[in-house]
């Protein structure tokens, strides 16, 4: 579609480079700035400026930052002694949203996919591992990793690389569906698989 306007064409192919953003929205959306007053729009554009100059990767966990740390890192209120392992800083959003868990979390960037080209050497699984030997005893590493066989052969690489040491290793309990991303579950039932968490070694032997 042509549209009338250099610019306009030019701001929709932007926001129609967003994942999950057609051009139909892209153009509705880029119709509702042009109907915005300018210093509306300059800050919605600086917001992203920002954005990019700002927020990096929390050395500790991975997860987003303002800081060299996230705000869970730091909060003297956390659960120090649990770390719940994720794929995606969304995951972190998903079960911090439940209210459930008072632990820190890992982002590992991903999951083991050789299908992709993913191996455990372009994930944070050395970071992770450090963690855990930083910590010694008294450690409980909670798999909150996605039900699909990228997921659980990314669990089982993780049990593989620690099962020698005192770290006690749990995973969420499959009131997520198997094939079920976990950014996609709800509150409730995410909470509960968190609150009703196993012993990795007893999800080796189911069927």
């Amino acid at each position: 579609m042509q549209h009338s306007s250099k610019f306009i064409e030019a701001a929709v192919d932007q926001m129609a480079s967003l994942s999950g953003i057609g051009r139909k929205t892209a153009l509705r959306l880029v119709l509702e700035l042009v109907k915005r007053d300018k210093e509306r729009v300059e800050r919605f554009a600086n917001s992203f400026t920002d954005l990019k100059e700002h927020i990096h990767f929390c050395e500790s966990c991975y997860n987003l930052s303002d800081e060299i740390r996230c705000r869970i890192c730091t909060n003297p209120n956390r659960d120090q002694s649990m770390i719940c392992v994720v794929e995606d800083i969304r995951d972190v959003m998903a079960i911090e949203s439940t209210q459930h868990y008072k632990g820190l979390y890992h982002v590992l960037g991903g999951r083991i996919s050789p299908m992709d080209g993913i191996g455990p050497d372009d994930l944070t699984f050395g970071s992770l591992f450090k963690r855990v030997q930083a910590f010694g005893e008294g450690l409980e590493l909670i798999l909150g990793l996605s039900a699909t066989m990228e997921g659980d052969t990314s669990a089982f690489y993780i049990y593989q690389n620690i099962k020698d040491s005192p770290t006690k290793l749990s995973t969420i309990a499959r009131g997520i569906g198997v094939g079920t991303e976990l950014e996609y579950a709800d509150e409730v039932t995410l909470g509960r698989s968190i609150m009703n968490r196993t012993p990795f070694e007893l999800s080796l032997s189911r069927p």
